[in-house]
């Protein structure tokens, strides 16, 4: 009996103290909320705002190139803007500020920008600078998404195009070395998005030495993205029902989109996607080709580029790289290959990534087939090629 009533009293006793955690903690934030405590801005920039080849730059830590008003870079950076402002790609409580850079000849535009920024009235946004100077657009930038590049033109070799890319980075890169913020060169994010995207990667990471490898990436996500839909398309499913696919290699028509390990939720769990949908051919087929030129049949459709798209796929790339991915999740990004997957170490090359507390790791042990190791390998060679033209621009 007394052994019971000792169970009851220490029972109680727990009781109480739980209580009294919970109401001690909802104390503690009724009171972070009455002084209203807010973090600190992140610094973004954002190059080619206008439109032009030349950066521009956002105050949220990270940075962004070409906003133009008639390139496709510009329509990509014009459909970020707002985005970053809104929190979309740094979440709803971190306030941004955005540095924006072009040349002379597209101050008056890219001023038009600062405009409906401020017009916005985006609580999130603390400060927006619009500047044709480096220099101040690179100030303390501690995110930074590339926008800007070159495009092909008609009668174009491909030696010329990526001339004129590698001038491009190697000038953005050895302005970001020498202006970014300290602690930016320490961990900062950077994104390259203008093509080819993999290779401009790699010449920024050459001439920004004081910028760790691990913070220079390409955007590969839109290509994930666009895996994500295919497959949602054909299973007649919602899109966030489906994870796990892979983008490897080059962000180009040699790109690998890989569904072995890619899995969809039904009312009776998780399937592998091929046992879903129960057509290699198509997986094997089709299912690659489209994700492949997805981009080329929107050009053809809109007569204009991937812009809204290829911007949230940049929010969700940066996203994930600074939040987290989710537990059991996998995103796709063209990171600074170590070997792994027999992948020649040094390239610039799309990889699946799981990330945390602002830092990716490769997902390892990965069973690749035949069809898959033959793909990644080309893409790798096409890498590799593009690497060896990249260099020979430099002398």
């Amino acid at each position: 009996m007394e052994m019971e009533q000792e169970h009851v009293i220490l029972l109680q006793k727990i009781l109480v103290v739980l209580f009294s955690v919970a109401l001690f903690w909802k104390i503690i934030k009724h009171m972070c909320g009455l002084l209203n405590i807010e973090k600190e801005p992140v610094t973004v920039l954002v190059t080619g705002a206008a439109g032009k080849l030349e950066p521009i730059i956002i105050n949220i830590k990270f940075v962004c190139s070409s906003i133009g008003r008639f390139s496709a870079t510009g329509q990509i950076g014009y459909a970020l803007v707002p985005m970053i402002a809104r929190g979309l790609m740094l979440g709803p409580e971190q306030p941004v500020i955005i540095h924006m850079l072009d040349i002379e000849l597209a101050a008056e535009a890219l001023n038009g920008v600062k405009m409906e920024l401020i017009d916005a009235a985006f609580p999130l946004l603390k400060g927006v600078v619009a500047t044709t100077d480096v220099t101040e657009a690179c100030q303390g930038v501690n995110i930074a998404v590339m926008l800007g590049g070159f495009p092909r033109k008609e009668g174009m070799e491909r030696k010329d195009v990526m001339s004129k890319n590698v001038a491009i980075y190697k000038a953005q890169a050895s302005a970001l070395d020498q202006h970014a913020a300290p602690d930016c060169k320490a961990r900062k994010e950077v994104l390259v998005v203008a093509n080819p995207a993999n290779t401009n990667a790699l010449i920024l990471k050459e001439f920004a030495p004081s910028i760790p490898d691990k913070n220079i990436t390409c955007l590969t996500r839109l290509d994930h993205n666009r895996a994500l839909g295919q497959i949602s398309e054909k299973l007649n499913v919602h899109v966030s029902e489906v994870k796990n696919v892979i983008i490897w290699g080059n962000h180009s028509s040699t790109q690998y989109p890989d569904v072995n390990h890619a899995t969809v939720k039904t009312a009776n769990g998780e399937r592998p996607v091929r046992v879903a949908i129960a057509n290699d051919n198509w997986l094997n087929t089709e299912f690659i080709t489209t994700v492949q030129q997805r981009g080329a049949a929107i050009i053809k459709a809109r007569k204009l580029s991937s812009a809204l798209s290829a911007a949230s796929a940049a929010c969700d790339h940066i996203r994930d790289w600074v939040l987290g991915t989710p537990k059991g999740t996998w995103v796709s990004m063209g990171v600074c290959s170590e070997g792994s997957y027999g992948i020649k170490a040094g390239i610039i090359y799309s990889f699946p990534v799981t990330c945390e507390k602002g830092e990716w790791s490769i997902v390892k042990g990965l069973k690749i087939d035949q069809l898959s190791r033959e793909k990644m390998d080309a893409t790798a060679r096409e890498l590799m090629e593009e690497k060896t033209l990249a260099y020979s621009c430099l002398h």
